[in-house]
């Protein structure tokens, strides 16, 4: 699953909020692939390939729960609220996407090693090699810069893995 961070507007956190609350995950769908289409904002969107995964670990428990590891850190990826039953998308708040742009300022490369090196699940499906983690540490810098642009520009944030 490829997964990508976007710095929603107002009018598409809105409508993305209505059909979660809704409880309707085909307008959720649309709207996504809506927002995937259209998007224009380079800046305020970010491509993790498939490194959200060892991403998510390394800043939590070690796992893919949502709720595995301590706030902010949790919510860069998988933390935050689910909008939909059946797919990974994530919501945060413009607060939560503040907070977790301050957290992850103060993650270095060698603390992201130490607990990168510390995954122990057997469904992680990366090599765990030195190549493995140059290339989630790489993906972590860019979600972290898109992190402080989407709260210099007040924007929520809605994570997708397809």
């Amino acid at each position: 699953m490829l997964g990508v961070h976007f710095a929603i507007t107002p009018e598409q956190e809105r409508s993305l909020l209505a059909a979660a609350d809704d409880g309707d995950g085909d307008a959720v769908d649309e709207l996504i692939e809506e927002i995937e289409e259209s998007w224009a904002e380079d800046g305020l969107k970010v491509d993790t390939d498939k490194a959200w995964d060892a991403i998510h670990r390394c800043l939590t428990d070690g796992t893919l729960e949502p709720d595995g590891g301590e706030y902010p850190f949790g919510h860069a990826v998988l933390g935050g609220r689910r909008l939909h039953d059946e797919y990974v998308v994530v919501y945060l708040t413009v607060d939560e996407a503040r907070d977790v742009a301050a957290a992850l300022r103060y993650v270095d490369r060698g603390q992201l090693r130490r607990r990168f090196d510390a995954i122990d699940d057997p469904d992680y499906r990366g090599a765990l090699d030195d190549a493995d983690f140059d290339y989630t540490w790489d993906n972590l810098v860019e979600v972290r810069a898109f992190y402080q642009r989407a709260a210099a520009a007040g924007r929520a944030v809605v994570f997708t893995a397809t």
